[in-house]
């Protein structure tokens, strides 16, 4: 059994297989039969598990499981208060309602530079909040963070349940020390 932690840059796409000119996992990658567990857009960056066992796969992607995901979002403009307690409650999008989101504002994180780097405006700032949430919409913190006013410019996955990105570079990956049961692994996802 292997759990890979993978800090995907900006501008991958979620796949081995290729896509045009798209980079994709496999130009940072080649452990054989590993496979995502779940997704993170092309334009995200952070943490992204890959594991070469199904069970494993299934308990990490599985909805019922609601394993909480960390992002760190750079937004556009300084959320006020109102903002940050309607992301807090839950955000009524295309889709429905979302979960309440854990939501902090955050000092300006020691992080990579992103290539290219976000867009700046001169009159608007723009302030980092960390998000916490235990669905998986398609593109969900961005579509909250749009719908209270303070759309995201750079979005970056920091953990997933119980793993987290630490200090690995972007394009690089390490293994994961996984317990040897079946039962291990669920009481590992429990504690989130």
């Amino acid at each position: 059994m292997k759990l890979i932690l993978f800090n995907k840059p900006f501008r991958v796409l979620c796949q081995f297989s290729a896509d045009g000119a798209k980079r994709t996992l496999a130009d940072f990658i080649e452990v054989p039969d590993v496979y995502p567990a779940g997704r993170l857009d092309y334009d995200s960056e952070g943490l992204l598990l890959l594991t070469d066992w199904g069970y494993l796969q299934h308990l990490i992607t599985d909805p019922r499981h609601k394993l909480r995901k960390t992002y760190l979002a750079q937004v556009e403009g300084i959320p006020d208060k109102a903002a940050l307690e309607k992301l807090r409650r839950g955000v009524n999008l295309n889709d429905g309602m979302t979960q309440p989101a854990i939501v902090e504002m955050v000092e300006s994180p020691d992080l990579w530079p992103r290539t290219p780097p976000i867009r700046e405006r001169k009159a608007i700032p723009t302030f980092w909040v960390s998000l916490t949430i235990s669905e998986g919409r398609n593109r969900q913190v961005r579509r909250m963070t749009a719908a209270v006013g303070i759309p995201t410019l750079r979005l970056i996955r920091t953990q997933i349940g119980p793993w987290k990105l630490g200090n690995i570079p972007p394009g690089e990956w390490r293994e994961a020390e996984l317990p040897k049961t079946s039962r291990g692994i669920i009481d590992l996802l429990q504690r989130r």
